[in-house]
């Protein structure tokens, strides 16, 4: 086998590979033999079928599949051969495969690039500094009270926080529109789970009132038909309910199964809970941080079989999340919605590849442990939840794969430049984007 290869850019190889012709040919020989020991044929017993008469008859699949057998082997041999680390799955296309001649094919291939990493102190992060205060803790039960609020009908014009029941039909000019009308409907005024101007065109009616309002459906609206559209609806209110908080009381605790059931105890729960949520909240975004500044100074040409896997992963992802229990076509989701995404997780996959690689990195297995110990502890039996990831192969390899990141974070933490910045509960618990929001409407 003669084997040439051809650079056409830093992760893209062109090979040409010639198989002599003998080889096709005792290929060819040998699956004949075989096909007649156990063809059947008219005439012929069983497994005395002349070869001549399986050549004739059989002779020209037998060869092409000797061929495309020949052409795979040859590829894995080449690669081998020329030290090559395929990216992907290959393009191979013959070139000549005439009888008696030898074999000649092309393969078209990317490969893993060369990286060569940048210093790391180039990186510049900002790690949060938070702790849960009273106040936090105080909110939060204050949370679970609302939670468990019951609604009281009142007779008095509605406010802001009650809840209004509504019957209601939204008009387009004199016609109505599907989708635009509701009986029963349950609304909290300002919780802004409406379109603009609906919420606020209740306030201070009473049950039994009717009232007729305009709005405007917003420019980015899901429907298509409504976007920017002026609309009026008719609405009738049924019955205006303030909200009732349960006191914070031993009853109250009762229902968070809490064995000691006192407010202390479920208060020093909450904080435990809160501590890990702020724990793991600051941890996830100074990874991600570091991750997005190694990015940043590291430029990688990514391979597109990569890029293709990593949309295919987020079309599934976008199938689950939209699809819910329904069968959903994710084949039908554009690639171009995921492109972006998908490289920049296909060359963050090759540049935390490449750390690892580097520093000779493996699994610290207690820190395995001690990460399933801190995730168990979100459940009631802790050790069932340990005991189930480290019995499962597939899930264990998961737990494994999140220490190893979390070791390559801390890798890149010896060198980075960090910047300590003290955040309120709150606001360290915000995704970044989420965050980054929030900064911009101040």
């Amino acid at each position: 086998m003669q084997v040439s290869v051809e650079t056409s850019s830093s992760i893209e190889r062109v090979l040409t590979i010639s198989v002599p012709a003998a080889r096709i040919e005792d290929a060819v020989s040998a699956e004949v033999a075989k096909t007649a020991k156990t063809i059947r044929i008219d005439g012929f017993r069983k497994g005395k079928v002349p070869v001549s008469v399986v050549k004739k008859r059989y002779g020209q699949g037998i060869r092409m599949d000797a061929i495309e057998k020949i052409m795979r082997d040859s590829y894995v041999e080449a690669v081998q051969q020329e030290k090559l680390q395929p990216a992907g799955a290959p393009s191979i296309e013959p070139k000549n495969f005439e009888e008696g001649s030898d074999l000649e094919f092309i393969v078209k291939l990317e490969v893993y690039p060369e990286i060569e990493l940048a210093d790391n102190a180039k990186i510049a992060v900002e790690r949060v500094v938070s702790e849960v205060q009273d106040a936090d803790v105080d909110t939060m039960l204050e949370t679970l009270r609302k939670q468990n609020a019951e609604w009281t009908a009142v007779e008095r014009e509605s406010a802001d926080g009650d809840q209004v029941t509504i019957d209601f039909v939204g008009f387009l000019g004199e016609e109505a529109f599907e989708g635009g009308s509701a009986q029963g409907h349950k609304l909290v005024l300002g919780s802004n789970t409406m379109i603009p101007g609906f919420e606020s065109g209740i306030l201070g009616a009473k049950a039994g009132e009717e009232r007729t309002i305009s709005v405007t459906f917003p420019e980015d609206y899901q429907a298509e038909h409504l976007k920017g559209q002026e609309a009026t609806f008719k609405i009738t209110v049924s019955e205006v309910a303030e909200q009732v908080l349960p006191e914070l009381d031993d009853a109250f605790v009762e229902k968070f199964g809490l064995e000691e059931g006192t407010v202390d105890a479920l208060r020093a729960e909450v904080r435990k809970n809160m501590d890990r949520e702020l724990n793991q909240a600051i941890k996830a975004k100074l990874k991600t941080a570091l991750f997005e500044g190694l990015a940043s100074i590291n430029d990688v040409e990514v391979p597109s079989t990569l890029i293709d896997q990593e949309v295919d992963g987020l079309r599934k992802q976008a199938g689950q999340q939209f699809g819910g229990d329904q069968q959903f076509d994710v084949s039908q989701l554009p690639a171009e919605l995921f492109q972006d995404e998908a490289k920049k997780r296909a060359k963050l996959g090759l540049l935390i590849s490449e750390v690892i690689q580097k520093n000779e990195m493996k699994v610290d297995e207690d820190r395995v442990r001690s990460f399933l110990e801190e995730m168990a502890q979100a459940y009631q039996e802790p050790q069932q939840v340990i005991d189930y990831y480290l019995k499962n192969k597939e899930q264990l390899a998961q737990v494994q794969s999140a220490v190893l990141e979390e070791q390559v974070v801390d890798k890149l933490l010896e060198s980075a430049q960090v910047t300590e910045v003290t955040l309120g509960y709150e606001d360290a618990i915000k995704p970044k984007a989420q965050a980054e929001e929030a900064g911009e409407e101040a």
